[in-house]
């Protein structure tokens, strides 16, 4: 399949794409509103509930641009990352982010993570990023690491 046919198909078949895809597909987090759909030889993930991919994305977002500076993109913050930054993000971030509200880096249902944050932080904008970005360091090394 031509990657023209996949991404017509892609979004005719998945309404809302996960926005933590790349570390869910990669079994570093886990996320019960995340479901997976085969699209040909591929897989894809697709979240179950809107209000859970409003909460991730705005995270994602802080997320990445929290990693800016450790990612050297300190500039053109909305260009595509490439790949190993962008699972530095997430499988880092969400890991980072587990690591600093709970003590450990086991991130297995992304959406309760984001509600305990949500719990103890109020919004998202209260989160102690420098915490999880040092966090994720620790927490997530990559294929090489």
């Amino acid at each position: 399949m031509d990657e023209t046919a996949y991404r017509q198909i892609f979004s005719e078949v998945i309404e809302r794409p996960c926005t933590f895809e790349k570390a869910v597909l990669a079994s570093c987090v886990a996320c019960e509103r995340a479901q997976r759909i085969q699209i040909a030889e591929r897989e894809a993930v697709t979240c179950l509930n809107a209000s859970s991919l409003s909460r991730c994305t705005s995270l994602h977002d802080s997320l990445r641009h929290s990693f800016a500076f450790a990612l050297g993109k300190v500039r053109n913050g909305d260009a595509p990352l490439p790949h190993a930054q962008e699972m530095r993000v997430q499988c880092g971030g969400l890991k980072g982010l587990q690591h600093v509200l709970h003590g450990n880096a086991e991130v297995s249902n992304v959406d309760a993570l984001l509600v305990s944050v949500l719990q103890q932080y109020g919004e998202l904008a209260q989160i102690p990023y420098s915490e999880v970005v040092h966090a994720a360091t620790l927490c997530y090394k990559g294929r090489h690491g």
